[in-house]
């Protein structure tokens, strides 16, 4: 057996437990077909478009033929895809909602030859008349922006699930930098270490990022309605976050909280039910989001909620903790009055 630093590095077993595909340089895939077509159908159920006059909804899913593969050849991540598929949509003036027409959205070739931005998305109606083609119209514009969002966010996460342990660490893993040159236009992708603060992360290719779970449950003096629209609603978050606010609240649709310092992605919302989103601080390492899903059960006398974060990088639990109760729930019963008894606002 050959030594370290001796003789060609393709042949030279390095001394790791596992000594699995060594230095990186043997070709090894995984296959995110099965993944992807999961994915596929979540991100593209219930998903509303509209403005002042019109609301479109992506049903559902109707056709999702292809294949995804990440792979990793001598330390580099590439990534293949192809897929053609067909949306169900419906569309109606909000004068009007009992009069509802209904289209496709096709998208013939989403692969990763392609620009998000160049991918062909064709519109079509069931039946051609005066109203329809105004709302067929606003698909091809606002519909076709809002697909794009979502085929985004999918390639994004494919590219973020898939090189998770696809490079591993080797002897001069401490030496390395992070893996940039992935063979796909546009995002470069990594994976990190752990972090030792909330704004200094030390980034270590292959190392997995140790994280914890918080739940929190608080009870708030207002309807189910009152703390959904708080929690979704611009002018109310920026109320209590006293600073400037963005939020799409749609299934795909991103936030942006506290100057950009907080933000994601919004990945369900049931109105006064449930909110789940991709949650994830600025200072975080590049690509790493938790995940937060927020219950809210309307008593009698208040609203409970309860709220579950998933991935949080183990340095900043106690932080995190700490944060929502400070800035989220204290902010919002200070701001709106959520803290007092409805008896006594009545």
């Amino acid at each position: 057996m050959a030594k370290w630093g001796e003789g060609d590095p393709r042949w030279i077993v390095e001394e790791r437990p596992d000594a699995t595909n060594v230095n990186n340089w043997h070709w090894t895939e995984k296959n995110a077909t099965p993944w992807s077509k999961d994915r596929f159908h979540q991100l593209f159920s219930k998903v509303k478009i509209d403005n002042e006059n019109i609301e479109c909804i992506i049903e559902s899913l109707d056709k999702c033929s292809g294949e995804a593969t990440a792979n990793n050849r001598k330390g580099k991540l590439i990534f293949f895809y192809e897929w053609e598929l067909t949306l169900c949509w419906i569309g109606f003036f909000k004068n009007n909602h009992e009069k509802r027409h209904k289209g496709k959205a096709t998208i013939p070739n989403l692969s990763e030859e392609n620009e998000i931005d160049d991918v062909e998305i064709t519109i079509t109606i069931d039946e051609s008349n005066e109203e329809s083609e105004v709302i067929k119209q606003f698909m091809y514009n606002d519909g076709r922006k809002k697909i794009r969002q979502l085929l985004g966010i999918y390639i994004k996460e494919l590219k973020e699930e898939y090189s998770k342990n696809l490079i591993l660490p080797n002897k001069n893993s401490e030496k390395m930098q992070p893996q940039s040159d992935i063979q796909h236009k546009g995002n470069s992708i990594f994976t990190y270490g752990t972090s030792s603060s909330s704004s200094k992360v030390e980034s270590s290719l292959g190392c997995k990022l140790d994280v914890r779970t918080l739940n929190i449950e608080e009870e708030f003096q207002c309807t189910a309605n009152d703390l959904y629209n708080a929690l979704t609603k611009n002018d109310m978050l920026a109320s209590f976050t006293r600073a400037p606010a963005k939020a799409e609240a749609s299934r795909g649709g991103e936030f942006h909280l506290y100057g950009g310092n907080v933000h994601g992605v919004f990945d369900e919302l049931i109105p006064e039910k449930k909110i789940v989103l991709r949650w994830r601080l600025k200072s975080w390492p590049s690509g790493h989001y938790s995940n937060v899903e927020i219950d809210l059960t309307e008593m009698k006398n208040c609203t409970q909620m309860k709220l579950k974060q998933t991935g949080i990088p183990a340095s900043e639990y106690d932080a995190m903790k700490t944060n929502w109760n400070r800035y989220y729930w204290h902010s919002i019963k200070q701001t709106f009055g959520f803290g007092v008894p409805l008896a006594d606002v009545l």
